[in-house]
């Protein structure tokens, strides 16, 4: 077993969602592979993961990604939604991967840009579709000009990033590119136009650095996972939380927890009494479709204070692994010591 952890910024929404997107993605490539986010220090927090093998999780995505070939899924026999007007190749249901063919991920889309992408290297296939899932919220933020796909913001995405991924894996959310447009996970990237008092549109010579490699794990991340909007009639204001660590004493490799774990504790809000952070994010542009991080702000900072004080207690965890009947809920302490603990935060667009 191999174990290796990134620095992530809980704060940051994409950052967040991107470490659940390096878990999806190792678990496709090397197998069974678990991780947990630790705040323990309160200057840098990090996102641990483990993977079989002596590889390390985060090397071997980056590597997949540096090879990886973008695509979109066209639904069975919906010849016109294609994607090589935007020069992203399409794969059709019989040309598409075994696994693939078994059932399209999404309802069938309106238009092509909301068909799932695939980015495929060495036989191996990730879908890449929450934009397109109406079962529940799909967190879109981004609305392409001309219907612009969610599979042609990806490959530009790593296009952007793909020469520099090689030696990212210490801090892979650092990497930055100049980016004119993203799914708008990443807060670091955009500004309101009121606020600066200008608009990039009226200044061509002006790029704004952006972090592809986030965007990227970020929609990776939401294939399995949701953080909760608030309330179910506004699409501008959400919720997460990480699962995590706040024992120093704690051996982290011995007590990782599975990628089901994660996913859940993302939407995980409502009886979670520990630290929360808050975003305030708006709308951007002169036609109301972009929505624009605009700041961030923590209620309490993470730190060895996040008691294990909500639903992931000891009977929790017990339950999870299947090790005790007790329901899930809200859950006493059952040893008065911080050693897992949700970290909730929340992101508001107004």
């Amino acid at each position: 077993m191999s174990v290796a952890s990134i620095p992530v910024d809980l704060l940051n929404p994409g950052q967040v969602f991107g470490c659940l997107g390096f878990l999806e993605a190792a678990v496709q490539l090397l197998g069974p592979a678990r991780a947990a986010f630790d705040w323990r220090e309160r200057s840098q927090a990090r996102f641990t993961m483990s993977v079989p093998g002596l590889e390390n999780g985060f090397e071997a995505v980056l590597r997949f990604l540096e090879q990886a070939e973008v695509s979109s899924q066209s639904p069975p026999g919906a010849t016109d939604l294609v994607t090589e007007k935007w020069g992203v190749a399409s794969d059709l249901a019989a040309d598409a991967p075994a696994v693939m063919r078994q059932q399209f991920p999404v309802s069938l889309p309106s238009s092509p840009a909301t068909l799932p992408a695939l980015l495929r290297a060495d036989g191996v296939a990730l879908s890449v579709h929450h934009w397109g899932d109406t079962t529940r919220d799909n967190v879109k933020f981004w609305a392409g000009s001309g219907g612009y796909p969610g599979a042609a913001l990806l490959r530009d995405a790593l296009d952007l990033v793909r020469d520099g991924l090689a030696g990212a894996a210490a801090d892979p959310f650092a990497l930055s590119a100049v980016q004119s447009s993203s799914f708008r996970f990443d807060w670091r990237r955009d500004y309101i136009p009121l606020d600066a008092g200008f608009s990039l549109n009226a200044h061509s010579h002006i790029a704004p650095l952006g972090y592809p490699l986030v965007e990227i794990m970020a929609a990776i991340g939401l294939t399995n996972a949701r953080p909760r909007r608030v309330e179910r009639r506004n699409k501008l204001h959400y919720r997460y939380s990480v699962i995590g660590f706040a024992d120093s004493q704690l051996d982290i490799a011995a007590s990782l927890l599975p990628p089901s774990l994660l996913r859940a504790a993302l939407g995980a809000w409502r009886r979670a009494p520990s630290p929360c952070a808050a975003s305030k994010c708006s709308w951007g542009g002169l036609v109301k479709r972009t929505r624009l991080a605009a700041s961030i702000t923590s209620s309490r900072r993470p730190s060895n204070e996040c008691r294990a004080r909500c639903t992931c207690t000891d009977r929790f965890l017990d339950r999870a692994r299947g090790r005790s009947r007790a329901p899930l809920g809200a859950a006493a302490l059952t040893r008065g010591r911080a050693w897992r603990g949700l970290l909730p935060a929340h992101f508001r667009f107004q």
